[in-house]
């Protein structure tokens, strides 16, 4: 069943977040979403869960030839997270993929200092870090930013998008202390083949959503 834009599909991952928060499980919640398309869905959860919501800044690297064939990912200043099976199937290496990844990290930065404007990141120990996507198809920035902030040791560190496919979300089990995915098709094609409405979301876009909440 597809979700009529991420809106909708926001306000349904917040409903099953905010009984899990009524049970005492989301301890001082903090939403962190990967923009740009998580950014919307977060901003939901977040209201739901009167939490502050933040962003955390993940760039897929895509093979040279095709770039939305993801083979790794970057967050920070981290080293690339790479799908050794990926590279070894495609032939690259992470020498290869080093212009790839130098293109990467410079948006990255850009897109870090225009969506913060000089805020700092929010402090995580010992709180539970909700990260929020669209959707994951490999899982690959899922799982780059997971590790990211599982170093900033939050107490409880859960992954919440509402669609996925079967493969990701079992790889994401290993990550984060609980995957809350609405939905996981057998048939899994595309993350935006699950939406009625998936426009792409601008620098603009993730700016108001940072402001709004922050409002509310």
């Amino acid at each position: 069943m597809q979700f009529h834009d991420r809106r909708q599909a926001g306000r349904e991952l917040a409903g099953r977040l905010r009984i899990q928060q009524e049970q005492g499980a989301l301890p001082d919640p903090v939403v962190l979403a990967l923009p740009r398309g998580g950014v919307t869905v977060a901003q939901e959860v977040a209201r739901a869960l009167n939490a502050p919501l933040d962003v955390l800044v993940v760039r897929k690297i895509g093979a040279p030839f095709q770039r939305e064939l993801g083979v790794g990912a970057i967050v920070g200043d981290d080293e690339p997270l790479y799908d050794e099976r990926a590279l070894q199937q495609l032939g690259l290496t992470e020498k290869t993929l080093a212009p790839v990844v130098e293109r990467e990290r410079k948006e990255l930065h850009r897109r870090e200092r225009l969506y913060r404007q000089g805020r700092p990141a929010p402090a995580l120990t010992g709180r539970t870090a909700i990260v929020v996507d669209d959707g994951l198809a490999t899982g690959s920035t899922a799982r780059a930013a997971l590790r990211y902030v599982r170093r900033q040791q939050p107490q409880r560190l859960v992954l919440a998008v509402p669609v996925c496919s079967p493969e990701a979300a079992e790889l994401m089990q290993a990550e984060a202390d609980e995957v809350v995915c609405l939905q996981r098709p057998v048939t899994f094609m595309a993350v935006g083949l699950c939406y009625e409405r998936f426009e792409q979301l601008t620098d603009e876009d993730v700016l108001k959503a940072l402001h709004m909440t922050a409002d509310h």
